[in-house]
């Protein structure tokens, strides 16, 4: 996570904990990263040098509005278009969200795997990973197919690979090094 995305999500954070919206604003913000992850047209338009400043701007106003959001995301989303810094608004927000975590005792894993695995084993995980952190464990499911097999877990900056690809590789550096 990028200095600038800690920075952004501290002062908005800050902002959000004096007004007494953190859930709000936290809720508003994954929803606009949300749509930027989900919309190539709107990412184009922050990627494309034909599109004045106004006209960027004038577009994050209405996705905002269009998403219902506050003002106080609404003049986040306008700092962040006049500062060209709309690329980060994913970052921004995963550091929102981690911050308010951290807040309520509590941090977010994210465990990838090659397959949907059962909610039993996301129940235990977590409980291990309680013990292993001292905190409780928020989990995000994801699945991603090229790690072929086994599961890669995120938790802070910690990451525990267990996926078959790493295995995989790790034996062909063991084997061309020549020592197995």
């Amino acid at each position: 996570m990028s200095a600038v995305a800690r920075r952004y999500a501290k002062a908005l954070y800050d902002l959000a904990k004096e007004q007494n919206a953190v859930e709000r604003v936290q809720r508003e913000l994954v929803g606009v990263a949300d749509a930027w992850d989900a919309s190539a047209e709107l990412r184009g338009v922050f990627e494309n040098p034909a599109f004045s400043p106004d006209a960027r701007k004038k577009v994050v106003v209405a996705v905002a509005q269009r998403l219902a959001a506050s003002p106080m995301i609404v003049n986040a989303l306008s700092m962040l278009a006049d500062r060209n810094r709309m690329r980060n608004v994913r970052e921004i927000a995963d550091a929102f969200v981690t911050r308010v975590e951290a807040a309520s005792g509590r941090v977010q894993a994210e465990v990838v795997s090659a397959a949907a695995l059962p909610d039993a084993y996301y129940v235990e995980l977590a409980a291990v990973l309680k013990q292993a952190v001292g905190r409780d464990v928020s989990i995000t499911k994801k699945i991603d197919a090229s790690i072929i097999g086994g599961v890669v877990t995120r938790v802070g900056d910690t990451v525990f690979d267990g996926s078959l690809t790493h295995r995989l590789a790790g034996l062909k550096s063991d084997l061309l090094d020549g020592t197995r």
